[in-house]
């Protein structure tokens, strides 16, 4: 970094922003679409529009087909996961880990039969919603990646702040009939500067919420490995029981489920029952947040024998410990009504726009100059760019695509879905480096406008009683598919917009007139010289 501190934040915003951008855009479209994460899911899941939703006093017996599922299916597991049936997912979701190393156990029940459900086989939301935080690799290596995407984003972001010497005035400033250049800067900095709160807190809050991931040196030290110590006295979890290694049945689940929704206001959201088959067995009844900024699940711990409390964790964090909920709270919005959730929602489409025009100004910035062939570096960059700004939404599509046209009895269903996700996005990031750079643009942009098209025509014709059929059914589809045909609409507008650009042209300038006598300036007379 060389010249003065401004050109020094200069250098390291444009290549800090360059070397993650990709990713990064790739986490603040998922990300922002994990705001709508129970609305997708259940676009993605049909049949639960034609589910009769559960009521709160059913839930006792629903529990009890869960148990008795797990019993015989999950037995060697030291911790079984129920998830009771809500109104956006009227079934009973269980989860189990055998041991370390194997695939965990994941199934849906009908509550009231206690059968597997016939709901298609599908991550939906969730799916984008691990991709936003974990890329699909491994959480470890996952969430490292991307935490370190973050913390160079927020470094990205400070620089610019100190780059902008006009960053009011670049608020309200936006040539689009200059040059490309020009152009891409004025969107770039109006996205960044309009949202700029928004982006400072996401990223921020971003970090923080896997803070003890990133660095658990203290917490290690302090309680030497044991962070379940460290939680409980945070108040974030019930007391852990240790195994007595003694058997002992476990008490019928659906008296324990009543007291607990007596209990609390909130709906109950799961349970965990921790030791099953054991003497020192405990149920944990977990409640939904109540509303607030504070990311946090009240808790009632029941002795899975007798059925006794034996501990109730309503509220009362530590200030760390709330301070942390709060910011995860801000970063998840679960809080947020229908018009401020449109709000997060909007801004985040700021920040892919940010992203998206920041790494497209990498390129403008070093176009080669007529007669000169553009280096390497600049044609992978290029084509990264139509891979990651076209082909991320157009795989995005094809997943949804997917979720319609596969058999609902296809096995390993889900895992299909992504593979026909990535099997797209590799398609769209290859074919760039093989086209034109404005032709490769015109058609990834197209191809995303055909895909978005087509994921409303796969929804129409696959699901019978779609509204637009027959008039009933969910609203969610109609707000769906036309949320994809608005996105239809912009892509398209952008790839003829590409294919009919024409540069400005510059006014020639005028020939130098020789001035007349009359207006030439007088000679200043030569100095003379004895």
């Amino acid at each position: 970094m060389k010249g003065s501190f401004r050109q020094s934040m200069a250098w390291l915003h444009t290549w800090s922003g360059l070397i993650v951008g990709w990713v990064l855009f790739a986490i603040f479209v998922t990300g922002t679409a994990s705001y709508y994460r129970p609305d997708i899911s259940r676009w993605m899941r049909p049949e639960f529009t034609r589910v009769e939703p559960v009521e709160a006093a059913a839930l006792g017996a629903a529990t009890e087909h869960a148990v008795a599922y797990l019993g015989q299916h999950a037995a060697k597991a030291r911790t079984w996961f129920v998830g009771l049936p809500q109104p956006d997912k009227p079934v009973l979701d269980l989860f189990w880990r055998t041991r370390p190393g194997e695939r965990p156990g994941h199934v849906l029940l009908d509550p009231r039969t206690g059968t597997e459900s016939t709901v298609r086989d599908t991550q939906g939301g969730d799916f984008l919603y691990r991709f936003h935080f974990e890329l699909h690799m491994p959480p470890l290596w996952g969430r490292w990646v991307v935490g370190l995407c973050a913390m160079i984003m927020l470094v990205a972001l400070i620089s610019g702040i100190v780059t902008h010497k006009r960053i009011f005035a670049d608020f309200f400033t936006f040539r689009r009939d200059k040059a490309p250049r020009r152009s891409w800067l004025d969107a770039h900095n109006v996205t960044g500067v309009l949202a700029l709160p928004f982006h400072v807190m996401i990223t921020y809050t971003g970090i923080v919420t896997l803070a003890t991931f990133y660095m658990p040196w203290g917490v290690n030290t302090a309680y030497k490995g044991n962070a379940q110590t460290f939680f409980t006295e945070a108040n974030w979890i019930t007391t852990p029981r240790p195994p007595a290694k003694q058997a002992a049945a476990l008490a019928p689940l659906g008296p324990i489920v009543e007291r607990a929704v007596a209990a609390r206001p909130e709906p109950l959201e799961r349970l965990t029952i921790v030791n099953p088959g054991d003497a020192n067995a405990t149920v944990v009844a977990v409640f939904e947040e109540p509303h607030g900024l504070s990311h946090e699940h009240p808790q009632i711990a029941f002795d899975g024998v007798s059925g006794e409390i034996l501990e109730i964790r309503d509220g009362g964090l530590k200030p760390a410990a709330k301070t942390f909920t709060v910011m995860t709270g801000l970063h998840e919005a679960h809080f947020a009504g229908t018009l401020l959730r449109l709000v997060f929602f909007l801004c985040g489409v700021m920040g892919c726009a940010m992203v998206a025009t920041g790494v497209v100004l990498w390129s403008l910035a070093r176009l080669p100059k007529p007669g000169e062939r553009p280096f390497f570096g600049l044609r992978l960059v290029q084509a990264l760019n139509v891979g990651s700004i076209a082909g991320l939404p157009a795989a995005i599509a094809c997943f949804f695509i997917a979720n319609r046209l596969l058999p609902v009895g296809l096995a390993g269903r889900e895992d299909w879905e992504i593979r026909v996700f990535f099997g797209a996005w590799i398609v769209a990031a290859l074919v760039p480096l093989v086209r034109p750079q404005r032709r490769a643009w015109c058609e990834g942009l197209a191809a995303v406008s055909v895909l978005c098209v087509a994921v409303v025509a796969a929804d129409i014709l696959t699901i019978p009683d779609h509204p637009l059929r027959l008039g009933g059914s969910d609203p969610l589809f109609v707000w769906f598919d036309g949320a994809m045909l608005l996105l239809a609409g912009l892509f398209a507008v952008a790839a003829r917009k590409i294919l009919r650009y024409e540069a400005p042209k510059r006014a020639a300038k005028p020939a130098a007139v020789p001035a007349s006598p009359a207006r030439q300036p007088a000679r200043r007379p030569e100095p003379t010289h004895a």
